[in-house]
């Protein structure tokens, strides 16, 4: 029987500034993704009936009906392409990363369907078209469509390359409490202050260490751990540590493999309760 399959690659935010609260209860801001080479997998197959079925360590209790993002992905493309071209399909998703955790895992998930559609039923659609077509069911779609390096300004689904960061191959080591944070909370709980612009210049890396996650504070006040994670991460020598997204997830980049390696064996020892993912940027 004929399989596909994709990866949600999981999404990092090198840095996150939020700049403002939008009428629609949305919030402004400029931030920087990332990508990992590693995340949940999705396969999927003909069958007679659409169908969802959820494994993996983090997969219980997640719904598997049309409520999941993974479906309403087949659903509005489906919608717009005709049953004809998007046929009825079995899937398998696999959640290997952390819910609520910062992240992209739903919205990696969500772009990973929609690539393994595109790729083996759409293969004229190309990324930016994708993007734009699956980006209303979640702002950090449209950026894991394509899970490369790029610039999110807007609700984070306004999309810049940025060449200038050769950031490809870095080792990255990703650290979560196992206790999730919910987004929608943290964001309400910024404390309204613009603090300017992530990049004022062309050199984004340099830039890269003066930047910040503005969402650090308040997901810290709900999930305390998150400080004790970048404590941690801290001294472990990375050239830059930080929270990703709404937390709870914190990565590191590190030089070198063997010093990503080393932090992973260590943080086993100190913290065995804690989830680590050890990988490159994509």
């Amino acid at each position: 029987m004929t399989a596909f399959s994709e990866t949600g690659w999981a999404k990092i935010n090198l840095a996150l500034h939020v700049r403002g609260r939008r009428p629609d209860g949305y919030h402004d801001i400029e931030t920087l993704f990332a990508f990992v080479d590693g995340g949940d997998a999705i396969s999927a197959e003909f069958a007679d009936a659409d169908g969802l079925t959820i494994d993996g360590e983090f997969g219980e209790g997640l719904s598997a009906g049309g409520d999941n993002l993974v479906m309403q992905v087949l659903a509005l493309l489906r919608g717009r392409y005709g049953a004809d071209r998007v046929p009825t399909l079995a899937v398998r998703l696999t959640k290997r990363l952390p819910v609520a955790a910062g992240i992209g895992g739903g919205s990696a998930d969500a772009a990973a369907m929609a690539r393994l559609i595109r790729t083996h039923f759409l293969p004229e659609i190309g990324d930016a078209t994708l993007a734009r077509l699956v980006s209303p069911l979640g702002a950090d779609i449209a950026a894991c469509v394509a899970s490369a390096t790029c610039l999110g300004v807007g609700v984070g689904e306004e999309l810049s390359e940025v060449p200038e960061l050769r950031l490809a191959g870095t080792p990255v080591l990703l650290v979560n409490p196992r206790r999730p944070v919910a987004t929608g909370p943290v964001f309400a709980a910024w404390d309204g202050i613009d603090r300017g612009p992530l990049f004022t210049g062309a050199d984004f890396r340099a830039q890269l260490f003066s930047a910040r996650n503005d969402l650090q504070r308040p997901a810290i006040a709900q999930c305390p751990a998150i400080a004790d994670i970048l404590l941690e991460l801290g001294g472990l020598r990375p050239w830059l540590a930080r929270m990703s997204g709404s937390g709870a997830t914190c990565f590191a980049l590190f030089d070198a493999a063997a010093e990503r390696d080393a932090a992973v064996a260590q943080l086993a020892e100190r913290h065995p309760d804690w989830w680590t993912m050890a990988g490159a940027l994509r």
